[in-house]
């Protein structure tokens, strides 16, 4: 497994000299050799008779290698090659490629905080003074996955004379490193087009969806390659340069954990299984009467949280404050009036009696 990069530039030495430059540089990240069938020690020849021979083989990639890639000036490979050294005859190659994919998990605090920006430039035309376009923009985390919707929040405000029109796309950077010198290749992932400005209006997207393509996700721990990516929110204005805001993004493989992000450190590391709330009726039962629930001593202990070996394999990990399954109707609403009043026909009783 290697990184490569190379690219050539033209020069100028002179009115009538040029010359091209070459650019180039390699980084290996593995080098695992292994030898299926090694040869007697006596010297004599391994004899493999007519048929199908298989020799089964296993090596342990190491923890932190860059993803795949394949740019316009450089790439990042991995393969397994294996020879057949045959007497007397040309040694059998055959190669195989395969790829590598670097975990980049987003639930991360660095790649949960929220991306915010604003920009403002004054119009110019002919050294004319138009008036000024500002916008600001914020997005809710960082890091994102292939498929998911980003949500853009902007304002656009439109102070000049003319109509305006705001647009958004996601840009990935490719970045090839090689003797101390770069080379960036550009390209849009996909962007939207909002609604044209009309002069001294305002604009406000309330969370403008987004989409991200199937994309590979980025690579920022290489030394001589590099892929990027990033939320730019342009505001084209007629008659001079757009008006440019670029939040940073990181493309990532391991997607946001459902219970969100404040929870997302313990999540990723604890699962909770909730089958036992299919267990609830849909029609509660009647609530038991007071004396069945606290006369003895084991209803009592019923109402206690289980203990830690009860709960089986509901709870993963820490101790979690135990929910009970409310199972029964609330009691009656309190009232004055006596539900069973006494009849008419009922004697009184003698108070001196």
């Amino acid at each position: 497994g290697a990184a490569r990069v190379h690219w050539t530039e033209s020069r100028s030495a002179g009115s009538s000299t040029a010359y091209t430059q070459s650019y180039s540089d390699r980084v290996e990240f593995l080098s695992h050799r292994d030898t299926l069938l090694a040869p007697p020690d006596n010297g004599e020849v391994t004899v493999l008779q007519a048929g199908r021979h298989e020799f089964p083989f296993t090596f342990q990639l190491p923890e932190s290698l860059a993803t795949s890639f394949e740019g316009k000036h450089g790439s990042v490979r991995y393969w397994v090659k294996a020879k057949l050294h045959r007497p007397w005859l040309t040694v059998k190659k055959v190669k195989k490629e395969f790829t590598v994919i670097e975990p980049i998990d987003i639930n991360t605090p660095a790649l949960l905080a929220p991306q915010a920006g604003a920009k403002e430039k004054l119009a110019r035309a002919w050294y004319c003074n138009h008036g000024q376009v500002s916008v600001t923009a914020k997005i809710d985390r960082k890091g994102y996955t292939p498929g998911e919707v980003i949500p853009i929040f902007a304002e656009i405000d439109n102070c000049t004379s003319r109509a305006v029109v705001p647009k958004a796309a996601i840009i990935q950077t490719q970045t090839f490193i090689a003797r101390g010198t770069k080379k960036q290749k550009k390209s849009v992932v996909t962007s939207i087009v909002g609604d044209s400005i009309a002069a001294g209006k305002r604009e406000v997207w309330h969370g403008r969806a987004l989409k991200i393509p199937p994309v590979g996700p980025s690579i920022l721990q290489c030394r001589i390659i590099q892929v990027e990516y990033s939320l730019k929110v342009c505001v084209d204005i007629p008659g001079t340069s757009k008006l440019l805001l670029e939040l940073p993004l990181v493309i990532g493989t391991i997607p946001l954990h459902p219970f969100g992000s404040r929870t997302s450190s313990v999540s990723s590391q604890y699962s909770v299984n909730l089958d036992w709330l299919s267990t609830i009726p849909e029609q509660p039962e009647a609530p038991p009467e007071y004396s069945a629930v606290v006369s003895s001593p084991e209803a009592e202990q019923s109402l206690a949280p289980p203990c830690r070996n009860e709960l089986g394999g509901i709870l993963e990990g820490p101790f979690f404050a135990y929910i009970q399954e409310f199972r029964f109707r609330p009691p009656p609403l309190y009232s004055e009036i006596d539900p069973n009043p006494p009849s008419d026909n009922t004697r009184p009783r003698c108070m001196t009696c």
